[in-house]
């Protein structure tokens, strides 16, 4: 099979570019709008500008007009009136009999008044309306393609007498140019009542009302350039500095406190820009003081807890004699034994998280990842943790993809982070499902840990990944919890480049999602689990016939026929 190549014309695929370049400009103007006050200001100024220059040329343009129209007016009619009186003292004096003798006249008083004006003009003596005569001498005009300019309506005013006038337009070549039509009624000899019409042309006057115009439009456009260039230098003046203060301050965000603004001068740029260091000066001394205070924090968490390993072992060592001992003790010291015992597990167990810590704030802490399976993880934490929800009276149900979900993490880091969730999960569920979920997509795998329990407030969903931060602090923790679980949880999944978030309402139970990269460097986008459950409300029947106090696990019903091992129930 042949490939056909269509060949594009050079000027179509100019014309396209050049539509491609414009219509990129003009969707440039709204972000130069959002993102520069400049911009703004220099076209908020030209468009008032212009705005203010339109109107004012409107203004003198339409009060030129009419002030030469009128002063042309004035004088036409000044002009007639002398001419017709001048035509009218011509006829009173002349002794025509006959209408050939009139009708010489009339061409006589015509040809006479044409040049009688400031400027050339045409005359025509018609006949006025209702007028006859029984001799006939015809009607008179220096153009007798003119006449038709005359229009009825203006020689039936006429006839009232006096002196009329009206604006026409006067054809010249392929274009019209305004006129004006004088007329008044005169008495010719033997004929009886003509009308003496003169034709004005006011091409001068438009012709200089152009002039004035071209003139206005010039120096508008000189005005408009002038003040936007005038307007750049002043907006640059004061944003330039401004622009500065912005990267400044960016960079002094992104960490580089030793940033300032040049301060120069004594004006109000130059104050600010003192007060911008000022203000720099103050944070960064802040800034570092704090630094060195958490530093030392941190040392002093660090050497304290390697410091107590020695005490604590040696403490471990008697407590555990004393602790295989107890069986002949009195009951009160045998108690007492047994407490020891349980408190110096939970005292280990916090001296192991703030030691977890304070390598992480170190920034000691590393990542051992492999690439594995979060299904075979998960599997490993819900084992892990179900002797506690057995005790708990709660269910663990587990959801797997058919699907291999692997990754390149750190096991043990994930099964930590996994057991945190679900001891959590186990001690607010107050006896509910806790239902385990997995997923993944091209770029992520996600686990959701979901409880139908006492739940929580968005507010303390914010807060819950704080260190030593409990929602009840009035409530016990029953499963020996040192408060630093969900903070080292978090921190792991910060380790991976990965989520970790909560979400949780009153009585509606909690739900959290962590999210990991299927490979190192990814960047997440989004999560293959919705963090919300897609039904917040508790089940109905969570304390019904799923929960059987004093069932042993192994004897937990067997999967039907074909069921999967995607629903895992586990308690």
């Amino acid at each position: 099979m042949s490939a056909q190549v269509r060949a594009v014309p050079h000027g179509g695929r100019r014309w396209r570019l050049w539509r491609l370049r414009a219509v990129r400009r003009v969707r440039a103007v709204p972000l130069a709008w959002r993102s520069s006050l400049q911009f703004r200001t220099i076209a908020s100024t030209l468009m008032l500008g212009l705005v203010a220059l339109l109107v004012v040329g409107w203004y003198v343009g339409e009060q030129t007009r009419d002030g030469l129209f009128l002063a042309r007016v004035d004088q036409v009619l000044d002009e007639s009136a002398r001419s017709t009186q001048e035509a009218q003292d011509t006829f009173d004096a002349s002794t025509a009999k006959t209408g050939s003798e009139v009708q010489r006249l009339l061409r006589d008083v015509v040809s006479a008044q044409r040049l009688g004006g400031s400027g050339d003009r045409e005359v025509f003596l018609l006949r006025a309306p209702g007028q006859s005569s029984p001799v006939t001498a015809g009607s008179a005009a220096t153009d007798a393609s003119l006449v038709d300019l005359v229009s009825k309506e203006l020689k039936d005013a006429t006839v009232e007498g006096g002196q009329h006038w009206q604006s026409v337009a006067l054809p010249v070549g392929t274009r019209d140019v305004p006129a004006v039509v004088v007329g008044q009624d005169v008495d010719v000899p033997v004929v009886g009542t003509y009308q003496l019409f003169f034709l004005y042309s006011l091409q001068d006057e438009q012709d200089r009302l152009d002039f004035l115009q071209r003139t206005l439009a010039l120096a508008a456009v000189l005005l408009v350039g002038l003040l936007g260039g005038m307007t750049w230098l002043v907006t640059r003046q004061t944003v330039k500095p401004v622009r500065r203060a912005a990267q400044v301050a960016e960079r002094f965000a992104d960490g580089h406190l030793t940033e300032r603004m040049p301060a120069r001068g004594q004006d109000e740029i130059a104050t600010l820009a003192r007060s911008f260091n000022g203000m720099a000066e103050s944070l960064q001394d802040q800034i570092l003081r704090m630094e060195e205070l958490s530093a030392l924090q941190r040392r002093f968490v660090s050497d304290v807890s390697h410091e107590l390993r020695t005490p604590l072992t040696t403490i471990r060592m008697a407590g555990e004699v004393i602790h295989g001992a107890r069986d002949g003790f009195e009951p009160s010291v045998k108690r007492s034994a047994e407490l020891l015992a349980m408190q110096l597990d939970r005292f280990e167990d916090l001296l192991a998280d703030l030691l977890e810590i304070s390598r992480f704030d170190a920034g000691a802490a590393v990542l051992d990842a492999e690439g594995r399976d979060v299904r075979d993880v998960v599997m490993q934490a819900v084992d892990n943790v179900a002797p506690l929800a057995e005790r708990r009276g709660s269910w663990l149900q587990v959801s797997l993809p058919d699907e291999r979900c692997a990754a390149d993490l750190d096991p043990r880091r994930v099964e930590r982070i996994l057991r945190n969730l679900l001891v959590n999960a186990v001690e607010h569920a107050d006896g509910s499902t806790v239902e385990v979920t997995v997923g993944a997509d091209a770029h992520a795998v996600a686990v959701t840990v979901r409880d139908h329990g006492v739940g929580m407030t968005a507010d303390e969903a914010e807060h819950v990944f704080d260190r030593f931060w409990r929602a009840d602090p009035a409530r016990a923790r029953t499963t020996g919890g040192t408060g630093l679980g969900l903070a080292i949880s978090l921190e792991d999944a910060h380790l991976h480049g990965g989520w970790l978030e909560a979400w949780g309402r009153p009585r509606r139970g909690a739900s959290f999602r962590l999210t990991l990269p299927r490979r190192a460097g990814i960047r997440l986008t989004g999560s293959p689990l919705p963090l919300v459950p897609a039904d917040p409300a508790p089940p109905v029947a969570r304390a019904g016939s799923a929960r059987r106090p004093g069932t042993d696990p192994a004897a937990l019903p067997e999967l039907g026929h074909g069921a999967a091992d995607d629903d895992l129930e586990v308690r």
